[in-house]
């Protein structure tokens, strides 16, 4: 069996309630055309039915709802969501067994209420959140809350990068070009939200909270030394701020807690980076993933297949760290 725990889909209603009420969407419904099988049902069966017995935890793709909407209306929409997601999966829950709940950060009161609904009466086995909120970073002391809840309910976060062109790659430019936003801003996101949340602590505060790094843990895994060894000079290059004493604030080694972060396999087929996030991670915190609409699940279940894992160790990767994560049974 494989569980393939990081898959977007749009639900219907709400796709047409989003582009209705919501802002800056460009040319959203024109794109998602291109991809099908991230709305229509059907299509999405029939590529699935393609790699025998395989199954989708779904979430919401992009656009951000912070980015797009106020808060009431991003409230709404997320509500929307989470409840066209609960019938998807009842519907199909052979197709579905889970979905990741979707929750709206610039209301953190009506976010935590939504946690708490979207868990104890739709079933949702975790939230997804992106690496900054319209450019707040999550390390904010108003975020807590968010972290306190999903901590209380034992289940894990789905962190999504979240960078646009507007992020530039260079100061003497009005915004990022060649979408390098995305193939290495992404990452570099990911990357820099963990770190900030684990030096503000927040892993001593909730020491079993279960965070869910896209694409392999984004740079970490490979720079390990610069996270490792080069972290512990924290300070020592910056004249104006004085991080000095940060490090010796945590209750264990930095390095430590990167290595209590889960990773998913959403390479896009690539297979370079398993030998470092594998060392890195070890195979009891990775789940497979493929990004699917957005990523091949062919090669995805391909590149996995060509590195050398032992039975335990694949079976775990494939279905046995979700059910753990989720705590659920997969038969």
């Amino acid at each position: 069996m494989i569980i393939d725990i990081y898959t977007h889909l749009f639900p219907k209603r709400y796709l047409a309630d989003l582009v209705a009420s919501s802002a800056g969407l460009g040319s959203l419904t024109a794109r998602m055309n291109q991809v099908p099988e991230v709305s229509d049902l059907d299509a999405r069966f029939r590529e699935m039915d393609r790699h025998g017995d395989y199954r989708q935890i779904i979430a919401l793709p992009h656009p951000v709802l912070e980015e797009v909407a106020t808060p009431e209306v991003a409230a709404r929409l997320a509500r929307l969501a989470n409840d066209e997601m609960a019938e998807i999966c009842r519907a199909h829950p052979d197709r579905f067994p889970a979905f990741v709940a979707t929750i709206a950060l610039n209301d953190v009161e009506s976010a935590v209420a939504e946690i708490d609904r979207a868990v104890n009466d739709l079933g949702a086995r975790g939230i997804q959140i992106y690496t900054n909120v319209a450019g707040r970073p999550l390390d904010l002391p108003e975020f807590e809350p968010v972290f306190a809840a999903m901590a209380r309910h034992d289940l894990p976060i789905w962190l999504h990068p979240a960078r646009t062109a507007a992020m530039t790659d260079y100061a003497g430019e009005a915004k990022s070009r060649f979408e390098m936003w995305w193939c290495f801003g992404w990452p570099y996101e990911t990357s820099v939200a963990v770190s900030r949340l684990i030096l503000s602590g927040l892993l001593d505060r909730h020491p079993r909270l279960k965070l869910i790094t896209h694409h392999l843990g984004g740079m970490i895994p490979f720079f390990d030394g610069r996270v490792g060894p080069g972290m512990a000079y924290l300070g020592s290059r910056t004249a104006d701020e004085d991080y000095s004493g940060m490090i010796a604030t945590l209750k264990r080694p930095h390095l430590e807690y990167f290595r209590m972060l889960h990773a998913d396999t959403a390479m896009f087929g690539g297979t370079s980076g398993f030998p470092s996030g594998f060392d890195f991670f070890g195979a009891e915190q990775i789940v497979f993933a493929s990004d699917a609409p957005f990523g091949p699940i062919d090669a995805s279940i391909e590149a996995l297949a060509r590195y050398p894992l032992s039975d335990s160790q694949r079976h775990a990767v494939m279905q046995g760290n979700a059910e753990r994560l989720l705590g659920m049974t997969f038969t």
